[in-house]
């Protein structure tokens, strides 16, 4: 399958060939991890979040102005801190990376949206994460979706332990990828640098190809993964 729904969280991708595929005990992704092998990785929920005031004339003591109101809660979103923090992964980070307000310089805005990203670790689902942060701020919140949730292989499965021993360094990736949207046991691993990624001239090298093929191989051959409880 070549699909490009991954870079938007698109429905037609990995979502779309799931009901299709047979039992899988493991999936690798091939996302650039320079051949280290990612044993977690960050979750995503994208938040809509919509302040609502009163429009006035701005050179009169009236109005109810959307803009503060926003900024009482991008202040919490910039100082609160989850109490869960992942020795992989970190803390759960919430950004907020979109803004609008008003339509002209002399009215009070009635209006102010803003957009935040949130990344989610293991130890929190995007649905316990959203449950929290509405207890905390004033402005009306929505989800774009849950689907993208944090992802975690155990450090004493068989294929990390070989990857240790072929002196791969396991670590938590901070990246989005389709290993999200996988319901089985998954590991990201894969050749190329994560940071050239979305840049200009992005690339990956004929010889970064070559000994991922060989490192591949030296894992995977004679590997046993136990059959039960594949879902």
């Amino acid at each position: 399958m070549a699909s490009s729904e991954e870079e938007i969280s698109g429905k037609g991708g990995i979502e779309s060939i799931l009901p299709v595929l047979p039992p899988i005990a493991l999936a690798i992704v091939g996302e650039p991890t320079n051949m280290q092998p990612a044993i977690a990785e960050k979750g995503l929920a994208v938040l809509d979040v919509t302040a609502t005031g009163r429009a006035g004339h701005a050179a009169h003591n009236e109005g109810e102005n959307a803009i503060y109101k926003a900024i009482n809660d991008i202040t919490w979103f910039q100082d609160y801190r989850f109490e869960r923090e992942s020795p992989l992964l970190g803390a759960v980070k919430m950004s907020v990376t979109q803004i609008s307000a008003g339509t002209q310089h002399n009215v009070i805005p009635d209006r102010c949206t803003f957009v935040v990203d949130v990344r989610s670790n293991e130890l929190y689902s995007n649905e316990e994460l959203f449950a929290e942060i509405k207890k905390h701020i004033i402005c009306d919140v929505k989800v774009r979706s849950f689907r993208l949730k944090s992802s975690h292989i155990d450090i004493n499965h068989p294929f990390v332990q070989r990857a240790i021993r072929l002196g791969r360094i396991p670590f938590g990736s901070p990246t989005l990828s389709d290993q999200a949207l996988m319901p089985f046991t998954s590991v990201k691993i894969g050749p190329g640098h994560s940071l050239r990624s979305h840049t200009a001239n992005e690339y990956i090298t004929i010889q970064e190809i070559s000994e991922a093929f060989t490192l591949y191989e030296e894992i995977l051959n004679g590997l046993i993964i136990k059959q039960k409880n594949i879902p």
